[in-house]
């Protein structure tokens, strides 16, 4: 039995209770069928793992990764298609990782800075993706709409098993490592005194980033990855003040948005990627606003005392 399948195993039940609850006449089909459960496991999954890796990328200042390895996994599938490979994630999967390293290496190296090089990597990727798919791929009758801006029908059993492995893997890492994380994400220079293996952290941390943006592609879609990726996280830091606070409302934010974006993109019959993308945007706005005007309220009377 493959991790996927335990999974399923396990919360496949759990979903078809609450299904009666759900509101929507397609909604309801994620908790009941087999096919639409994948993709909301995977969903939730893959959002669990983003609200905790966000907030590390933003503490690094590596927002823009997720976008740009992501646009390196478009190019990894764009070239599994061509070669009629039925698992175009194991390629991406493949790409991304060697991108990563490169990319850390050459920031860690000061070869180039790391926006720098998360361009170069973003923008070469992708055109190779869609030149390979130009030349190569005329006939080829796959959705490829559906890995540019996401598709949940493209979940099948392959890709589910990848992406709970992945998870699952992603998560215990994250929580483990969740200390020397976060020391080297605030200062590497006191990390690297206090005997932490900084540039081997780094290199782990890429390795890992890439392998969750590969399993985002199928839900989210390459251009709209890092909607899921730095919004919720970004949205926490508004109203935390700690470092735990800011995990624990990363990932109500998230998971609030993804079960709200699927909900409007089955009933709307939109893609789930850009919809969820729109709430992620749609909650930080409110959350921004709603603070703002907070702060406007508060000013006064704090002047008078």
């Amino acid at each position: 039995m493959t991790i996927g399948e335990l999974v399923l195993k396990i919360l496949g039940p759990v979903l078809e209770l609450i299904a009666p609850l759900m509101p929507g006449e397609i909604f309801p089909y994620f908790f009941t069928m087999e096919m639409f459960q994948r993709s909301l496991i995977a969903a939730l999954m893959v959002t669990i793992v983003a609200g905790l890796l966000g907030i590390f990328l933003l503490m690094r200042n590596l927002a823009l990764i997720g976008d740009g390895l992501a646009h390196v996994s478009f190019g990894g599938v764009a070239i599994a298609i061509v070669l009629g490979s039925t698992t175009p994630l194991s390629y991406a999967l493949a790409l991304s990782i060697i991108s990563a390293i490169l990319i850390h290496e050459m920031q860690t190296r000061q070869i180039l800075t790391g926006d720098a090089s998360i361009a170069i990597f973003l923008t070469g990727m992708l055109a190779l993706g869609l030149v390979v798919l130009r030349i190569w791929g005329g006939g080829i009758q796959t959705d490829i709409e559906g890995y540019l801006f996401g598709s949940l029908l493209l979940i099948d059993e392959t890709s589910f098993d990848l992406i709970c492995t992945v998870s699952i893997i992603s998560i215990f890492f994250l929580i483990i490592m969740q200390k020397v994380l976060l020391v080297c994400s605030v200062d590497p220079l006191v990390a690297q005194v206090q005997g932490i293996p900084v540039r081997a952290t780094g290199l782990a941390f890429s390795i890992l980033t890439a392998s969750i943006v590969v399993s985002m592609v199928q839900v989210m879609g390459a251009l709209l990855v890092t909607a899921l990726l730095v919004t919720p996280s970004a949205t926490a830091q508004l109203i935390s003040n700690s470092f735990r606070s800011c995990l624990i409302w990363a990932q109500f934010f998230g998971l609030t948005s993804v079960i709200l974006g699927l909900y409007y993109s089955a009933e709307l019959e939109t893609g789930s990627g850009s919809m969820i993308a729109l709430v992620t945007a749609a909650v930080f706005a409110i959350v921004a606003i709603f603070q703002h005007v907070l702060k406007q309220m508060a000013t006064p009377s704090e002047n008078y005392n």
